[in-house]
């Protein structure tokens, strides 16, 4: 088992204490009141940006690493198409996406989280586009809630999450059918040869879920979907 250092056992033994009523009804009461804050403070700023595209991906990309510029380019791109581009609000892919949309002159969109390690803001979000959230859950909400299309570049866990969250609200419904594209074949062929090889063939998903999404290797390859996309269907409110 991982050992924990002292600050986690900490949190392990909060969490796992009884608490009293009044404390449980104190605590949740405030905790509500505080994600309602971030809700309203989201859609207040976000509902005035026009259509976007989110871009996802690891904070731990260097500036100099082929996929920070890779990033950046396809940001740069949906800029200059008329996009506003989203990112996460931190370092690495996140910071590359919202320089290239920057510098193409478009809206750039930060959705930071507060971390204890990683997650800090860059300087390329528009200072009235930028939003800090505690709670990764009202976040990814706004990904989602005002995303024309999801942009996946490599990443760790995150990442796999903000992909996986997209794709399940398309698949059930519950999010319009836009498109996701993950780019860069060779890192996510193993994630999607999974997907084909057990979850299509033991019939956890139909075989046209993996229309859901689509796979590109370069910048153009990227936007041209998403043009594509566009060219047979007007954008759309998420929900």
């Amino acid at each position: 088992m991982h050992n924990l250092d002292e600050q986690q056992e900490e949190r392990l033994k909060e969490a796992i204490k009884s608490k009293d009523w009044q404390e449980i009804k104190i605590n949740d009461s405030w905790q509500i009141f505080k994600i309602m804050a971030e809700f309203v403070d989201g859609f207040e700023k976000l509902a005035k940006i026009g259509p976007c595209v989110t871009i996802f991906g690891s904070a731990r990309t260097s500036p100099s690493h082929k996929y920070y510029k890779l990033a950046e380019e396809i940001a740069y791109k949906l800029a200059k198409l008329g996009f506003g581009v989203i990112s996460g609000g931190g370092p690495g892919i996140m910071e590359a996406a919202n320089k290239g949309a920057h510098f193409a002159g478009g809206k750039s969109v930060g959705l930071n989280i507060e971390l204890p390690f990683e997650q800090s803001p860059n300087v390329f979000i528009d200072p009235d586009k930028y939003l800090s959230f505690d709670y990764f859950y009202v976040r990814k909400v706004m990904f989602t809630k005002y995303s024309q299309g999801f942009i996946v570049m490599p990443g760790g866990f995150g990442t796999l999450d903000e992909f996986f969250e997209a794709i399940t609200l398309i698949q059930t419904q519950k999010l319009v059918n836009f498109p996701i594209v993950l780019v860069v074949k060779d890192y996510w062929k193993g994630l999607v040869d999974w997907i084909k090889e057990r979850l299509v063939e033991e019939k956890n998903i139909k075989e046209s879920d993996l229309e859901l999404f689509e796979v590109a290797d370069t910048a153009e390859e990227a936007i041209l979907y998403i043009e594509n996309f566009y060219e047979k269907y007007a954008l759309k409110p998420n929900f």
